[in-house]
């Protein structure tokens, strides 16, 4: 095989099939089928893919004569190829307010686009692939960065004509990844038209691209941009990346995000899976002799009183603070007087029901009798008991604490939407909310009910104004996943001080498996007041932390390798 990164001629169209073209894509190769004349020779290509690739044959004209010759090695993906006319493209007039994009540019940009694959289930790339790509000038990273510097997504291109010459002078897209917390919205969309832009300057002749044939909100974006469907086939090998695009669909496939997760871990470690009740999240996993019912991340290892004192704010908190976290200052009073008192004493207060989840019936920032007594109103709907409490400054902090172990950090921020100067706020709120639903499975949306609106009036504005172009809205002060709330990684560097508070309060509630919620005034800071105690945290939200290996490392330590057994009996050991 050889693998094309430059031509000085621009060869025939036999010549191109001649020469077996394969470009090095940092996830695995990309192999151009139209350059094979022999298919013998494009098997032998896609069958000398190495361990942990995912090499991808595209252009494949006749993909059952391929096929024959090596079925139960390769499969027919089920992607659509759709192709943009670069010789009528016109980019949009206005570029986006809230990000610019650029080249991909040194290790943190690397970092940051790996962290972004992760967090869509896609490959990784190791850096130095990234340096090889850059040198060869035949792949091209781009990136969508905010003003601060955060980078928002990312997209992959290959120049056919620097790969192999191609006499079509084709273009094609990969990779095409946007931050799943990303605020700013058309960042996807950015990053196609810069692609565009970049390969119609180039004298590309189309761009085309692979896309699943459910993917329905991609297919929308390509369309909208002007890309149009076109008749061509992509060969894949079976690996266990691509298991599930050639398996067919399994009975977990109805689950939720956050169930899915575990079980797709129980399945890699041959533990057997039973669906129980899709809808509701329940499933027993059995290996060994051993069978455990889930409903998510709570277990039969959790006990009744576990739950019950993390379903009830009040007594979470009492329990916490004999175990010596700090805790914030609160009441549970009836009294409108009493209520008033505690407000004029701490300023600004919290309202919450004492049960309840998902941040459902949860005011922040009250600083009015008036605004008060509403908040407890809507409290009061989730729960008859309204617990206040003094509100303190911060980010919200959630750790996902596995055996008294704390697993996975990271920082939860609430729901924001930023301005264009011509869609009214509740326009760009219900925009945001369908990119967060898209991103979570369904699991986050961001509501349109009278926090919402109180949170928007903080800003002076009110939910059917227009808000100035580039204008930041924080649209609810909570930072709960299901209000729209969105996860940013920070295991790697939070204190250790929040980690002894997490498990302290896992293992004063005597529960293994739980989301610690404290409030911060950084990640990597001592400082906390506790919050509260989730016991079926989401273990979804962590990419790239192992969150669902160590839940089911706990379940059923049998089931680790054996290099991991050991290496945690000598972490074990030398804690001890």
């Amino acid at each position: 095989m050889t693998t094309a990164t430059a031509a000085t001629a621009e060869p025939t169209a036999s010549d191109a099939r001649a020469i077996d073209a394969a470009v090095e894509c940092g996830w695995g190769r990309l192999v151009f089928g139209q350059s094979f004349a022999d298919p013998a020779a494009l098997v032998d290509v896609m069958r000398a893919e190495s361990p942990g690739r995912r090499d991808i044959a595209f252009y494949i004209a006749d993909p059952h004569v391929v096929l024959a010759a090596a079925p139960h090695e390769l499969f027919l993906d089920p992607s659509h190829t759709f192709r943009l006319d670069l010789e009528g493209y016109r980019p949009p007039e206005a570029p986006p307010a809230a990000f610019e994009i650029r080249d991909l540019a040194g290790n943190a940009d690397v970092d940051a686009v790996n962290r972004i694959y992760g967090a869509r289930s896609m490959m990784t790339i190791p850096p130095h692939l990234f340096d090889r790509m850059a040198a060869e000038n035949v792949v091209t990273v781009l990136v969508a960065v905010d003003a601060a510097g955060q980078v928002l997504g990312t997209v992959m291109g290959v120049d056919h004509a620097a790969a192999f010459g191609d006499p079509e002078k084709g273009s094609s897209l990969w990779c095409l990844a946007v931050d799943p917390q990303a605020p700013a919205p058309g960042v996807g969309a950015g990053l196609v038209h810069a692609l565009a832009s970049l390969y119609a300057a180039r004298g590309a002749a189309f761009m085309d691209l692979s896309v699943m044939h459910d993917n329905a909100e991609a297919i929308a974006l390509y369309e909208k941009i002007g890309f149009a469907r076109v008749p061509y086939f992509t060969l894949k090998r079976k690996n266990s990346f691509n298991e599930k695009l050639f398996t067919g669909p399994v009975p977990e496939a109805e689950l939720n995000p956050y169930a899915r997760l575990i079980v797709d871990e129980a399945r890699r470690r041959g533990i057997d899976v039973e669906v129980t009740d899709a809808e509701g999240g329940f499933f027993r996993l059995s290996y060994g002799g051993r069978a455990i019912m889930c409903r998510e991340s709570l277990t039969d290892l959790t006990s009744a009183i576990a739950v019950s004192i993390c379903d009830d704010k009040a007594v979470t908190r009492r329990v916490v603070e004999r175990a010596g976290l700090v805790v914030p200052a609160q009441i549970e009073a009836d009294d409108a007087a009493a209520r008033a008192a505690f407000l004029a004493e701490h300023g600004a207060v919290v309202v919450k029901p004492a049960r309840g989840e998902q941040g459902r019936g949860v005011a922040v920032g009250i600083d009015s009798p008036e605004a008060l007594e509403a908040a407890v109103d809507v409290a009061r709907r989730v729960c008859d008991r309204v617990i206040v409490e003094s509100c303190a400054e911060g980010e919200d902090l959630r750790l996902v604490v596995i055996d008294y172990k704390v697993v996975a950090a990271a920082i939860r921020r609430p729901p924001r939407v930023f301005g264009d100067g011509r869609s009214a706020i509740r326009e760009l709120i219900e925009r945001q909310s369908r990119r967060r639903a898209a991103a979570t499975g369904g699991e986050s949306t961001i509501p349109l009910d009278v926090e919402t609106e109180r949170c928007v009036a903080r800003s002076g504005l009110g939910l059917d104004d227009v808000a100035p172009e580039g204008a930041e809205i924080v649209v609810r002060r909570t930072a709960n996943l299901h209000t729209g709330g969105t996860i940013h990684d920070v295991t790697d560097i939070v204190h250790p001080v929040l980690i002894d508070a997490a498990v302290k309060a896992a293992k004063s509630i005597q529960i293994p498996v739980t989301g610690i919620d404290l409030l911060v005034k950084a990640p990597d800071k001592p400082d906390y007041v506790f919050i509260e105690a989730n016991e079926r945290p989401g273990l979804a939200n962590h990419e790239p932390q192992p969150t669902a290996a160590r839940f089911i490392d706990l379940l059923f330590p049998q089931s680790m390798p054996m290099a991991a057994r050991l290496a945690e009996r000598r972490a074990e050991g030398m804690r001890n």
